[in-house]
C-alpha cells in the first residue's frame, strides 16, 4: 500500500483525509485541524484525498494548499471510493504516524492527541470509539452495532465501533496491507493479522455541519462480502486448500460409497440403475470434489503468486498540489 519511494520523517504527523463534495467543510475542516495540530509541539501534515468531487472541493483544497505548505490535496482522476482514496493518501503520507479521518466535521481533529498517546504507549493502531453517535439511530447507528458486532465475531478482533474513521496506524504495520473494495473498515484486523497491538479509545462525535452523508444501506452487501474476503484472508490465505481440500474429499468420497453400493445393486441383484436419480447424484458428488480440489490447488497457486509479487495501487492520480511541484 506504502509508496517507500517517499521521503520519511521519523516525528510527522501525517492526517489523511478522503474528501468527496464536501466543498463547504473544506474551510472550516483545515482551521479545525491547525488549531488541534498546532498543540501537538510535533510536525505535522495534512493530506487530503479529493476523491473525483463534482462540486467547488477541488479548488477549495488548492487554496488551502497554497495558503499553507503542511497541506496537500492530491486529486484523483475520478472517485474511487474512500478505501481506495485512503490508500492513496496512506502513498503520498511522510509520516511515520498515520491518522485517518473523515472530512465531514463529525470526527473531531482534538481527539487527534488522545490517538497518538496510545501509540506512543507503544500500540501499533488506535481505532477511535464514537460512543456517543450523532446519527439517526434506525438508519445509521443500529445497522453499525450489528456490523460491529459481527465483524468482530468473524474477525476474533473485538471493538466496539470498526466503521468510525478517526484511527491512528503506525507506518510500518501498513507496510503489508493492501486496500480495496470496502477494506479500510476491516483495517484493525488485517493489522492484528498483521502482527499489530490495537487499543481503542473514545472520541467525539459532531452531527454534520454541511452536505450530505455518502453512508447507507447500500454498502451492507459489499461490506458483508469484503467481510468474507476478510476472514479468508486471515484464516486460510496462505493454504486455500485447507478451505476447500475437505469439502471436496468428503464430497468425492460420499460420491464413491454412493455409486459403489448402485454398482453393488446392479452385479449382485441385478437391478436397473440407468434411470435412478441416485446414480446423478453420485456422479454429480465425485465430480464436485475433483473440482473443489482442483480449486484448493489453483488457489495454492494464486496465494504463491500473490505473496511473490508486487499489488498495483488501487487508485489513479490525476495531479498533486502542494510541495510545490506538481505530482501525478
Amino acid at each position: 500500500m506504502l509508496d517507500t519511494a517517499q521521503p520519511r520523517q521519523g516525528d510527522l504527523i501525517s492526517v489523511v483525509i478522503p474528501v468527496y463534495n464536501e466543498e463547504a467543510n473544506v474551510a472550516d475542516l483545515c482551521a479545525a485541524l491547525r488549531e488541534a495540530l498546532g498543540k501537538l509541539g510535533r510536525p505535522w501534515e495534512v493530506v487530503l484525498i479529493n476523491d473525483g468531487s463534482n462540486d467547488a472541493t477541488a479548488e477549495r483544497l488548492d487554496a488551502e494548499t497554497a495558503r499553507d505548505a503542511r497541506f496537500t490535496a492530491v486529486h484523483l482522476r475520478r472517485n474511487f471510493g474512500q478505501t481506495a482514496a485512503m490508500a492513496a493518501g496512506f502513498d503520498h503520507a511522510r509520516g511515520e504516524v498515520l491518522v485517518a479521518m473523515d472530512a465531514d466535521l463529525q470526527n473531531d481533529p482534538s481527539d487527534i492527541p488522545r490517538l497518538l498517546a496510545l501509540i506512543d504507549e507503544g500500540y501499533d493502531v488506535v481505532s477511535g470509539w464514537r460512543r456517543h453517535r450523532q446519527d439517526k439511530w434506525l438508519t445509521r447507528v443500529l445497522p453499525s452495532q450489528m456490523a460491529n458486532w459481527l465483524i468482530s465475531r468473524t474477525t476474533g478482533v473485538y471493538l466496539h465501533d470498526y466503521g468510525c474513521s478517526l484511527k491512528a496506524y503506525r507506518r510500518e504495520i501498513l507496510t503489508d496491507v493492501r486496500l480495496y473494495g470496502e477494506m479500510h473498515r476491516f483495517l484493525p484486523a488485517l493489522c492484528q493479522w498483521a502482527g499489530a497491538r490495537i487499543a481503542e479509545v473514545e472520541v467525539e462525535h459532531h452531527p454534520r455541519r454541511h452536505g450530505k452523508s455518502k453512508y447507507g444501506l447500500s454498502r451492507i452487501l459489499r461490506v458483508l462480502l469484503d467481510l468474507t474476503t476478510v476472514k479468508f484472508l486471515m484464516s486460510y490465505s496462505t493454504m486455500p486448500i485447507r478451505v476447500f481440500g475437505p469439502a471436496g474429499i468428503a464430497s468425492f468420497l460420499v460420491g464413491l460409497v454412493l455409486a459403489g453400493y448402485l454398482s453393488w445393486e446392479k452385479l449382485a441383484r441385478g437391478a436397473s440403475i440407468a434411470n435412478r436419480p441416485a446414480l446423478m447424484l453420485a456422479v454429480l458428488l465425485m465430480i464436485l470434489g475433483v473440482q473443489f480440489v482442483s480449486m484448493g490447488l489453483l488457489g495454492e497457486l494464486v496465494a504463491r503468486t500473490y505473496y511473490e509479487s508486487q499489488g498495483k495501487r488501487v487508485y489513479a492520480v490525476r495531479r498533486v498540489s502542494g510541495w510545490g511541484q506538481e505530482r501525478g
